[in-house]
């Protein structure tokens, strides 16, 4: 291999060919034939890109902030067997921004008002919030910077790239204390938030000072970690910059990438292209031109971050000669959810090399969240290495084969009717679970799918069918979850129609009948069937976050931190179940509670006659929803009962 990675790839694609094996965040199946095959002739293989890129900013929190360093050893190993070659290395640098800020004269009160709490962090790097959730205890910042150690050494010992951060221009308030003649503007709120704990300072990019923090904050990191030249930096993700100038703008991206190349004149900026799609109506071509030309041509690579769906190199002429990366996003918020898009992942890449004076350099996977949607993340990774579109009803059998060690005819049947409905959302399709199941109850609730219902039921037969054969393979049991989850899905949203109907329609019978089904019996099986798996339980995720305090205080502040993200996100519903997931302990605790409440309301509303009030329920259900998050209720961080049992009872109460 031409590097340490490609050698990894080399290996797991000789694994996945040859010997029918898979490795997954799921699980792996190694079931090696002995004698390991021969190969007939030497099989050479190079990808039409340079880089393989891997993370968006915001997995950093969504996923990995309560990881310690053997669950970061499996990603790391995971990503060289996947081929991937560049990817940041943003762990531990709070404690660098520290030590800078101290060296200016900022006092430990304004930086621990200014860092977020561990499991918002991705969020303070790019200047949306400031203290929420926080302080950082001193224990962290000692914990994550031995962890970056091993993480860059073991990055660069499978021959990986890695992207270091770099100042975007966002201070804390302190700043202006220290310097009080600097020029800084506070931006707007961001995400329903207001300024307790948004509206951070920018500071004009003229400002000597900027120049002066960005250059010492990366020479110092570059002293702790050493460099591979490549850097992130996000101006302006979600907030609108305080001009439209083209002038303004053009400043702005010289002065962050000037910062760069005082403390490494190698400097290359790599910068998440989020914002163009996000804010269309701003980002017209001329502002984008401006802000990517501020940077000399080549210095800079944009990650297209929703390419599969929104591509923004078609309207900007293939970001006005600035090399990018063609990125499937796939996941908001680390929701569960069966979902994909592979017809658009299939050709979308290879349309993207085709594009007049393409400047494409590659391909990347850059979801919110991990640990779900295996199949969609072994497509990409390996359309990384193809030059031509696969065959996907055939790969997905072959797919099916390899997960679960032998071949089964039920089982790739079931893949196929997903490959051809919930895997393959077309159009601009933005995979956010907004299912009634995870969303706080109302009148008004979106039910609509991009796709057949009856596909993922057949599905769901057809894996439980294969149970008797493949019950005992560990990536089996975790797919008979996965889709028995999404039916149950489905289910809910059928029940609510159900609810609103007879509500509309004054039919209390009925109302009782459906609501009581989903509450006292669909919800509770839904919540045992996830119980079942280690890793659907609400338990592994708190106790992961438990498990990196060094005290009992910096326990409880680290599981609020991690029940509040799932939840309200922020500290009234800001940004309320934007990162939902589907866990034991939370589907009966935290769902099933407010859909409890939803249907005592309106059965008390048809009793009484007195008319349903959105507003009054959103009051009484904010209660509820903060009650569990200060509830103190320890949850199972092992599995309990038999999934193949659990999942044959909900089909037979349930398939329609």
């Amino acid at each position: 291999g031409s590097s340490g990675a490609a050698a990894a790839a080399g290996l797991y694609r000789y694994l996945r060919d040859f010997c029918g094996s898979h490795v997954s965040w799921s699980g792996v199946q190694l079931r090696l034939p002995e004698p390991l095959p021969r190969l007939r002739e030497e099989i050479r293989a190079s990808a039409p890109g340079r880089y393989r890129y891997y993370q968006n900013s915001c997995t950093q929190s969504y996923s990995f902030a309560w990881w310690d360093w053997a669950r970061w050893e499996q990603e790391i190993d995971w990503m060289a067997l996947s081929g991937i070659n560049v990817a940041p290395a943003f762990v531990g640098q709070e404690l660098i921004w520290q030590r800078v800020y101290r060296s200016l004269g900022l006092n430990q009160s304004e930086i621990d008002g200014y860092f977020t709490g561990p499991a918002f962090l991705a969020w303070n790097r790019m200047g949306n919030l400031h203290g929420w959730a926080g302080p950082l205890p001193p224990a962290w910042h000692i914990k994550q910077l031995y962890l970056q150690y091993r993480i860059v050494e073991r990055m660069r010992s499978l021959g990986m790239t890695t992207v270091l951060p770099a100042f975007a221009g966002h201070v804390p308030q302190g700043i202006l204390r220290v310097f009080p003649h600097v020029n800084a503007t506070r931006l707007r709120g961001w995400s329903h938030f207001d300024c307790t704990y948004s509206c951070t300072y920018l500071l004009d990019p003229e400002d000597p000072m900027f120049q002066v923090i960005g250059t010492l904050f990366l020479k110092e990191l570059i002293k702790e970690f050493d460099t591979d030249h490549i850097y992130s930096a996000d101006t302006f993700n979600e907030m609108t910059p305080l001009s439209s100038d083209p002038a303004y703008l053009a400043r702005v991206s010289s002065a962050v990438f000037r910062s760069m190349t005082g403390a490494d004149p190698e400097a290359v900026w790599l910068m998440q292209g989020w914002l163009f799609q996000h804010q269309p109506d701003f980002w017209q071509p001329e502002q984008v031109r401006a802000l990517l030309r501020g940077v000399p041509l080549g210095r800079m690579i944009v990650l297209d971050l929703f390419a599969e769906s929104k591509p923004v190199y078609q309207w900007t002429e293939s970001f006005y000669g600035q090399p990018f990366i063609w990125c499937m996003l796939h996941n908001f918020g680390g929701n569960h959810g069966l979902f994909g898009t592979v017809e658009a992942i299939n050709h979308g890449p290879f349309a993207a090399r085709r594009f007049p004076n393409s400047t494409m350099v590659g391909t990347g996977l850059v979801p919110e969240g991990i640990e779900q949607n295996d199949m969609v993340y072994e497509l990409m990774n390996e359309l990384g290495w193809r030059q031509e579109p696969l065959d996907l009803p055939t790969w997905v059998s072959r797919y099916a084969e390899r997960r679960y060690g032998s071949p089964n005819a039920a089982a790739a049947g079931a893949w196929r009717l997903l490959l051809r409905s919930v895997y393959n959302c077309t159009g601009v399709c933005v995979n956010h679970n907004r299912s009634p199941l995870v969303r706080r109850p109302s009148l008004r609730m979106d039910t609509e799918l991009w796709y057949n219902a009856s596909d993922v039921y057949e599905a769901w037969r057809l894996l439980l069918s294969a149970g008797a054969e493949l019950g005992s393979s560990s990536t089996f049991r975790y797919d008979l979850v996965d889709v028995t989850r999404q039916a149950a899905q489905q289910l809910v949203s059928d029940y609510y129609e159900s609810i609103r109907r007879s509500f509309q329609s004054h039919a209390l019978p009925q109302l009782l009948t459906a609501g009581g089904v989903l509450v006292y019996d669909l919800l509770p099986e839904l919540d045992d069937l996830l119980s079942s798996h280690s890793l659907f339980l609400l338990g592994r995720w708190l106790e992961s976050a438990r498990s990196v305090a060094t005290s009992d205080r910096e326990a409880e502040q680290y599981e609020l931190n991690a029940r509040n993200q799932v939840t309200l996100w922020g500290p009234s519903g800001n940004i309320l179940d934007y990162a939902n997931k589907q866990l034991g302990g939370l589907v009966l605790d935290y769902y099933g509670v407010r859909w409890s409440l939803f249907v005592s309301v309106l059965v008390e509303s048809l009793n009484s006659g007195r008319p349903f009030h959105q507003d009054q329920f959103n009051q009484a259900v904010f209660q509820v929803e903060r009650g569990f998050i200060y509830n103190k209720k320890r949850y199972p961080v092992a599995p309990a009962g038999d999934t193949l049992d659990i999942s044959r009872k909900l089909f037979l109460k349930y398939y329609p």
